[in-house]
């Protein structure tokens, strides 16, 4: 039989489902309880991975088929259920084409603003090169830096902290089931735009890619649903679609379209969604998927090539251009796989150490970072610092280079070389690390000496850990193929130089290639939706195979030692992940043991006195209610015959829908599906609405608006299994029963995010109000 730790939990009054206290694990295992008071967190737990938050709410994935439903189903005419697949490919074409049009708009901002402050200092650094004076170049470049990132972290900090970083943690947990608050708001997806955009001109080590995942997901999630609640704007228009199942498909659409539009790779995108989010999946939500990728990234494609005056040229798919990886120039033979496997192991254990420095970095932060003052002046700090270390890096380095007709260099630094040759090290520092790293990929042989790169990676390395996490709208693509992308050239560079005919076949670009996929394999943990973007960004399928051996390695060695950096943020911010299995250890739980119980549960026709004071009662927070049919009078428990939620049985009190008991007649008001979906998906809180003491006495029934076919497990049932149907079928609450179909608990995403394999076999996460 599996270990399994101490059990130290919190009462579970304040869960998603209807249960109450924690059943004990086995006969032996020890307990220690706590209550959650004003104190917050015991001492014994100094992190808040070590916690499951009770502040997320799971999303109802699974459609409630009450009588509502079926009935509108059922007046639904053959026409009007193709009317409503047209609208999906509709919609879906919508996000593609907002989503492309947003990254456009981000990238001419970026490279307008980024260019005007490179020209100013690099005409600042060459008029006081001769005369001396450089430390008024400095201060102007530290200056520029910080006022850029001040504006962007000044709009994250005080106005939308929900677009802080690069978004794809919180769309992951979404995608998973798990509401997070304000992720995919508009005023989330405006503060994200704009504060990427003074990230990226604001010379931090981060890439505008990866919060294109997110913008795409908040374009998806708004235009789905035909309404604003920020614009307090309701169109009417496609509100059939207003429920978390559909929410969720748009949202996956909205997600591949902004890897799309990053990486000019559709293909890359439906696979990101695949890999990294989606939870449900079939063949038709694939093709529109596809197609809302290949919309977006045709859209920037296409208004691009207007920007640069060369209207129908499409030769920009995405926000990064790698450029052309020509075959008979970079090909690689048979003995060079054993290279490429050990260039994934070395990217493994980079990504590995990267990982862990930003766990501790943002545990610090955690701790000590936690005010908006703080988290800008943290944030100008770390600007200032680049904009330094970027200067010393460049006016140290003796590197020169001949400037030639075939250099692309967009601000080549002359500083303290002879004429008609640039500063080396300016060109991975003076530059966007987009166009650093597409540099560092086509540049010719001895472009860069072995010095220049060895140290560029290293400050950039501590540089791009350091920033990530901060309270600024950033991603963590670029920075790590910028990285992985220096030590693999340099890496080609030594193997020219010790190995004979080394020259001939060992580019340098092209270990950069590999060295930049091993470095982005070894942090995020990615595989094959990062070959497929990698291979499309690239333009050559040859470096599939390598690519994915690479990205294999880079996993497995860094598995070894930590997780990947999303997986690590998610932990810390204590939300309840489920990941694609149960814990291995598990199958010796059950059920029972897992359950939340005793459960809070409505009769079919109840009192509305009664359903108003156990949804405002602060200690049972529940958002679950089996409804039952008693057995006798003297049992407490009664046979399942339904589950309702907390926002219906809010919309019915809203709306008065109550059985009156007059002139022994029952009236009841007739609601639509309409009235829930015009409530969705912001609830009003149960403390809004009025209820009179004449109305307490009424009766509501809870029939037609029930779920009258929940999902329900015996109370014997394995852990494994429970998690199987949690995970395949978007669950939020699986009812308990006995043998007898009487309800004896209630198991909530909660009750299963809480074990996880640890050093010591099987543990359990405790849970808090964090």
């Amino acid at each position: 039989m599996a270990n399994i730790t101490k059990k130290v939990s919190w009462s579970s009054r304040g869960d998603e489902s209807g249960g109450g206290e924690r059943t004990p694990l086995l006969n032996g295992s020890e307990e220690v309880r706590y209550t959650r008071q004003d104190a917050g967190c015991p001492k014994e737990i100094p992190h808040n991975e070590k916690l499951l938050s009770l502040k997320y709410e799971s999303l109802d994935y699974d459609n409630s088929e009450n009588q509502l439903f079926l009935e509108e189903e059922r007046r639904m005419s053959f026409l009007g259920f193709k009317c409503l697949e047209i609208s999906r490919w509709v919609i879906c074409g919508l996000i593609g084409f907002l989503t492309g049009l947003i990254a456009c708009c981000i990238d001419i901002a970026v490279e307008n603003l980024a260019g005007v402050k490179y020209f100013v200092v690099k005409q600042n650094i060459e008029k006081f090169t001769e005369v001396g004076g450089l430390s008024i170049s400095l201060i102007l470049w530290a200056v520029l830096n910080a006022a850029f990132v001040m504006v962007g972290a000044v709009i994250v900090a005080f106005f939308e902290p929900g677009a802080a970083g690069s978004g794809i943690p919180q769309i992951k947990c979404y995608l998973n089931g798990v509401k997070i608050p304000r992720v995919v708001r508009l005023k989330t997806l405006v503060v994200k735009v704009c504060g990427v955009i003074c990230s990226v001109a604001g010379g931090l080590a981060v890439g505008k890619e990866g919060p294109m995942i997110h913008s795409g997901a908040v374009v998806a999630a708004g235009v789905s649903q035909g309404r604003s609640t920020s614009l307090k704007k309701d169109f009417k228009i496609f509100e059939y679609f207003r429920r978390d199942t559909e929410k969720r498909d748009f949202v996956s659409a909205g997600a591949a379209a902004g890897v799309s539009a990053a990486f000019g790779a559709p293909v890359g995108g439906v696979l990101f969604s695949l890999e990294e989010g989606a939870s449900f999946w079939n063949q038709m939500l694939t093709w529109r998927i596809f197609f809302a990728s290949m919309i977006s990234t045709f859209t920037l494609n296409f208004f691009l090539s207007i920007y640069n005056k060369k209207p129908g040229d499409l030769s920009s798919p995405g926000l990064i251009n790698f450029g052309r990886f020509e075959s008979d120039s970079v090909a690689y033979n048979l003995y060079e796989i054993p290279l490429f496997i050990v260039m994934g192991a070395a990217g493994g254990l980079l990504g590995a150490l990267f990982n862990i420095l930003n766990y501790w970095l943002t545990i610090f932060r955690i701790r000590y970072v936690h005010r908006p003052c703080l988290q800008v002046m943290e944030a100008m700090l770390v600007a200032a610092v680049t904009a330094t270390v970027s200067f010393a890096m460049i006016y140290f380095s003796n590197d020169c280079q001949p400037l030639g007709p075939d250099q692309s260099e967009d601000y080549p630094l002359q500083l303290f070389c002879a004429d008609g040759e640039y500063n080396s090290m300016a060109t991975a520092f003076f530059n966007t690390p987009e166009r650093s790293v597409r540099s560092l990929f086509h540049n010719p042989p001895g472009s860069y000496n072995p010095l220049t790169l060895s140290l560029f990676t290293l400050t950039y390395f501590f540089l791009a850990c350091w920033t990530y996490g901060l309270t600024v709208s950033a991603g963590v693509f670029i920075p790590s193929l910028l990285i992985g992308a220096a030590w693999g050239r340099l890496f080609g560079i030594l193997l020219a130089s010790i190995t004979p005919d080394g020259s001939i076949w060992a580019d340098p670009g092209k270990y950069a290639l590999i060295g930049a996929a091993a470095q982005l394999g070894g942090i995020v943990r990615m595989t094959l939706s990062l070959t497929v973007i990698m291979v499309e960004a690239t333009g050559n399928v040859t470096y599939g195979l390598p690519i994915m051996l690479v990205l294999l390695t880079a996993k497995i060695v860094g598995d070894y030692f930590v997780e990947g950096l999303y997986d690590i943020h998610i932990k810390l911010q204590s939300v309840p992940f489920l990941h694609l299995e149960a814990p291995a250890t598990s199958h010796w739980l059950t059920a029972r043991e897992v359950m939340s119980a005793p459960v809070t549960c409505f009769n079919r026709i109840e009192k509305v006195g009664t359903i108003v004071d156990v949804l405002s009662n602060t200690s049972t927070n529940h958002n679950g209610f089996p409804v039952v049919v008693p057995v006798a009078a003297s049992d407490d428990m009664g046979k399942v015959c339904g589950l309702i939620l907390r926002s219906q049985l809010i919309v019915l009190l809203k709306h008065k829908v109550f059985v009156e008991l007059a002139r022994s007649r029952l009236t009841q008001r007739k609601l639509q599906l309409k009235d829930f979906r015009d409530a969705y998906p912001r609830f009003p809180p149960i403390q809004s609405i009025h209820v009179s003491q004449d109305e307490r006495e009424c009766m509501m029934d809870l029939t037609e608006f029930m779920n009258p076919t929940p999902y329900t497990v015996p109370q014997e049932t394995s852990l494994p299994r429970v998690f199987k149907l949690f995970r395949a079928l978007g669950l939020r609450h699986l009812v308990v029963v006995d043998g007898e179909n009487r309800v004896v608990g209630l198991v909530t995403r909660k009750d299963l995010a809480r074990y996880h394999l640890g050093k010591h076999g099987l543990e359990e996460m405790q849970l808090a109000q964090t």
